[in-house]
């Protein structure tokens, strides 16, 4: 079993950026915390697995092929592998990335 009692704790949002640190690699998944101050973003990307994001505060703007969301805390969407998508801050926000890795051998 892997464990972390608070996640919040672990990142905090800077001025005028975008900060990412991995909190837990384990197998099958690995998860990332990301930090936004407002208007930052991630442009248009893919991921070569499948990958959640949820909001743990603020506001993001997610956009996934042609369809547009806005997550707030209790949200979640879900990317499948190459879908094309994108992440911007509505205002400053910590968000969870979730890395569907497969099953380690």
């Amino acid at each position: 079993m892997s464990f972390i009692d608070q996640l919040e704790p672990l990142v905090q949002i800077q001025e005028e950026a975008t900060v990412s640190r991995t909190v837990m690699s384990v197998e099958g998944a690995n998860v990332v915390l990301f930090t936004f101050d407002k208007g930052q973003e991630l442009s248009e990307h893919t991921a070569a697995m499948p990958v959640f994001v949820q909001v743990l505060k603020g506001r993001l703007e997610v956009t996934g092929g042609d369809e547009t969301v806005e997550l707030v805390p209790g949200g979640l969407v879900h990317f499948t592998t190459r879908l094309p998508h994108a992440i911007r801050a509505l205002e400053p926000s910590v968000m969870m990335l979730t890395m569907m890795t497969g099953s380690k051998s």
